[in-house]
């Protein structure tokens, strides 16, 4: 159990910038099920992602890219159904706010009545301004993403590090600050220098939320199948996996089926 669940007040966008002027860590982590968010809710985490790698470890595809709004949705609602305390935040999938506005306020009303998440998240900087400013007209929260942007990865052909240039880094510092003008609450950086990701936090009073980016973010966020260690299959330097899922549920499947084979289960006391 955590030592830091004793506050059980509701997490907002404003109790996220709190924490960020006190110097107080935000940990988030991913979730896609009612079952998992009821979980790591009660464990003090303070903000859940529904990510659209849900496209990946929940649907097995290879990128993002597959995940329609509808999929979004439901599993946003699932996860708002376990939560009582963290911020829920939800991706908004490749296709649905790029180059068109107006469908990218459609699609963030429709993400916030239809399953109860209290901001969506969006990946980019200046290209999708006028989507992120409509979003913010209407009132709905805005978290940023910048560095490796995963919805991108045909673009970029490659998972590898961002903003190692000095022009792309200037270019993300500035779209990091038009972020923070046009009114998002908070930002992802993903897979960037640690340097780097320091610097904007530190030129930033909303709060960063990092993934690859070292301990110089406002918080950390991960992916749960991976820091469970339920998904093996990746890896990565920034990854720490904080159990062995996989093999704990290997192992339990495996003793059942046993047990079932040789007439094991059902005992004596477990029937009526």
């Amino acid at each position: 159990m955590s030592t830091y669940t004793e506050d059980r007040r509701k997490v907002t966008t404003r109790r996220l910038a709190e924490m960020k002027q006190r110097n107080e860590k935000i940990a988030m982590l991913t979730a896609y099920d009612y079952s998992m968010a009821k979980l790591i809710d009660e464990a003090g985490v303070d903000a859940i992602l529904v990510g659209d790698s849900a496209s990946n470890v929940m649907a097995g595809n290879v990128t993002t890219l597959p995940m329609t709004l509808d999929q979004m949705i439901y599993h946003a609602t699932s996860v708002v159904k376990g939560v009582s305390r963290a911020l829920v935040v939800c991706d908004m999938p490749f296709g649905t706010y790029q180059g068109n506005s107006k469908l990218a306020l459609e699609s963030a009303i429709r993400i916030m009545k239809e399953s109860g998440a209290e901001a969506v998240k969006l990946e980019g900087g200046s290209e999708i301004r006028e989507s992120i400013e409509r979003i913010l007209c209407a009132g709905i929260p805005v978290m940023g993403h910048l560095g490796l942007t995963p919805q991108s990865i045909n673009k970029f052909g490659t998972y590898a590090v961002r903003a190692k240039e000095e022009a792309e880094a200037e270019k993300l510092i500035a779209d990091a600050k038009m972020l923070e003008e046009i009114g998002c609450f908070a930002i992802v950086l993903e897979k960037i220098p640690a340097t780097l990701a320091k610097r904007v936090s530190e030129q930033l009073t909303i709060p960063t939320i990092g993934i690859g980016a070292g301990g110089g973010t406002d918080g950390q966020v991960l992916v749960m199948h991976d820091m469970l260690g339920i998904n093996k299959g990746f890896s990565p330097r920034f990854l720490r996996r904080y159990a062995d899922l996989s093999t704990v549920i290997n192992d339990a499947v495996a003793h059942y089926v046993d047990d079932v084979k040789t007439s094991d289960f059902p005992n004596a006391s477990e029937q009526y």
